[in-house]
């Protein structure tokens, strides 16, 4: 399946991945956006409609990015970059370029020299704004492409930081639950194995924001630090007991799963499950 694509998107306000769809091959890439909008455009959606996407330059053509506009929902996005472009950049005066101080990570800031400009696109036929990024620590420039106009620069640039970010949370499925090495070349079966991964990702996003101190905490540390542990199991007619082994982090998980302890569960003929921990390593 090495010519099949997989578009994933990620909501940056839970970091859970929202969105997920195998593809079809490099060719059709630029066509994702259609099936995206198309959920978001679903009567589920009203609530909660899109306003903001972020995404890199395949997920859509230029022609297509209307198709934004007319949804009224705002766009970033990188730009390609070809030798024209790089030499036009080169010749720009230093009064056209403007330095800010944007904030990473560990409440640490960086500082960037950008240009702020209208140009207009062929394909999306009306003018964009583009904003040129030097100073990042990369060779060429960084080429940005927005409808929104109203942002402040150093604002749009810190929103496209944001993108590294989802970057990195789609790799997390890829290394651990090895989304890159499905078990089946049949189409059907590798949109199976996609939404198993990304169900299972989900779920361990969905315990890291229940565990204090863990939000940020990556599937494999949550494996690691928290469910890889033994227990023993006793079932009873009134309910299920399960005995955790002595884990430095089992206090807190044992506290997080007291307030399920009234619920039951249908598929286990409405029984109950009591977390303990037990007495031993």
């Amino acid at each position: 399946m090495a010519g099949r694509q997989a578009m994933l998107a990620q909501d940056a306000a839970t970091d859970i991945i929202c969105y997920g769809r195998v593809g079809g091959t490099h060719p059709e890439q630029n066509e994702e956006v259609l099936p995206f909008l198309d959920v978001y455009r679903s009567e589920k959606r009203v609530a909660n409609p899109l306003r903001y996407v972020v995404f890199d330059s395949p997920f859509t053509s230029y022609e297509n990015r209307s198709r934004l506009d007319d949804d009224g929902v705002f766009f970033l996005t990188i730009r390609r970059r070809g030798k024209q472009m790089i030499d036009r950049i080169a010749q720009l005066p230093k009064t056209a370029w403007k330095t800010i101080r944007v904030e990473r990570s560990a409440h640490q800031k960086q500082t960037l020299r950008v240009h702020d400009e209208s140009v207009f696109l062929r394909g999306y036929d009306q003018d964009i704004r583009q904003i040129i990024i030097t100073g990042h620590g990369k060779t060429k420039p960084a080429v940005i492409i927005t409808n929104d106009v109203e942002k402040p620069v150093a604002q749009i640039v810190q929103i496209d930081a944001r993108r590294w970010l989802v970057e990195k949370a789609i790799s997390e499925p890829i290394e651990f639950f090895h989304l890159n090495r499905v078990s089946s070349s049949m189409v059907i079966k590798v949109d199976f194995d996609l939404t198993m991964s990304l169900l299972a990702d989900n779920l361990y996003r969905f315990m890291a924001h229940q565990l204090e101190s863990f939000s940020r905490a990556t599937a494999l540390t949550l494996y690691e630090k928290v469910l890889a542990n033994q227990a023993e199991v006793n079932i009873h007619q009134e309910g299920i007991k399960s005995s955790l082994k002595k884990k430095r982090h089992l206090p807190l998980l044992l506290e997080t799963m007291n307030q399920y302890e009234d619920l039951k569960y249908h598929f286990l003929n409405n029984k109950k499950i009591a977390y303990l921990g037990a007495s031993y390593t």
